[in-house]
């Protein structure tokens, strides 16, 4: 049984263009799926399952292969993952290696009235969306990334799902944008307004909720500075890639639409 956020994720990359959903089926039932999700010249291999009857068969690494001989006909060359600790041994005889870890950390949401932790004037004001904020947000994205996601943004961007910070020159300073099954991409190359972007989330979520964010191991400024405010820490994951490594900025990057997704 899919649960309710997997069940709109997984509705979502069924109808999505530059997604390829995958399913192993047997006897009428679906015994295993995955999904490869094609950002330009990087395709993400993910929501490589299957069921618990039919693991040790094979199944998880011909499910493997077939999102990435997918995600090859699109052209991509680059394939990246999050592994699980079961996972990764399998990964790893496909040809992936260890590029980095992500860091999951977690903290409350703030009350309108909050006064901020950190008594320095916030360097720029977070707003909600404008549809001319599309193009830099792109640039923005690939730059950080190394892929192109903006068939991701154009698909969950609105007003009433995506904030972005002004910097004082009128530039994009950093963004985030939610998606519908609750992941949300964090872009901000500057630690100053990552944390602007980040307070803006805490108040938007409110007291009663909590907020995660994915730093890279890279971020080494970042992963200090939120746990000097408090965030905890909540999971580690190891981020896998085979091919030529991207052209990216992991300290840009504060969260993921979704680990199968990018």
């Amino acid at each position: 049984m899919i649960g309710g956020d997997r069940r709109i994720k997984m509705r979502f990359v069924a109808g999505h263009p530059q997604c390829v959903p995958l399913i192993a089926e047997a006897d009428g039932a679906v015994v295993g799926t995955g999904v490869a999700t094609l950002n330009g010249p990087v395709a993400w291999i993910g929501t490589i399952w299957v069921d618990p009857g039919w693991r040790r068969r094979g199944l998880g690494r011909a499910l493997t292969e077939a999102t990435m001989a997918a995600g090859e006909a699109a052209g991509c060359r680059t394939f990246v993952l999050v592994a699980t600790r079961v996972g990764q041994p399998l990964y790893e005889r496909l040809g992936f290696e260890l590029q980095t870890w992500y860091h999951i950390k977690e903290a409350p949401g703030l009350a309108a009235d909050t006064a901020t932790q950190d008594e320095r004037p916030v360097t720029a004001p977070v707003r909600p969306f404008r549809a001319a904020d599309l193009p830099a947000m792109a640039a923005l994205d690939r730059a950080a990334t190394g892929e192109d996601r903006r068939h991701l943004l154009e698909a969950f961007v609105a007003p009433d799902t995506a904030l972005c910070l002004d910097r004082p020159d009128g530039s994009l300073g950093g963004f985030v944008i939610r998606a519908p099954w609750g992941g949300g991409a964090t872009i901000a190359p500057d630690l100053a307004d990552a944390m602007a972007v980040l307070r803006a989330r805490r108040l938007a979520a409110g007291p009663d909720k909590r907020v995660r964010v994915g730093l890279l191991a890279e971020n080494e400024a970042g992963r200090e500075r939120l746990r000097s405010e408090g965030w905890s820490d909540v999971w580690q994951g190891p981020r896998m890639i085979l091919g030529p490594m991207p052209d990216w900025s992991p300290s840009a990057i504060w969260g993921q639409f979704d680990h199968a997704v990018g």
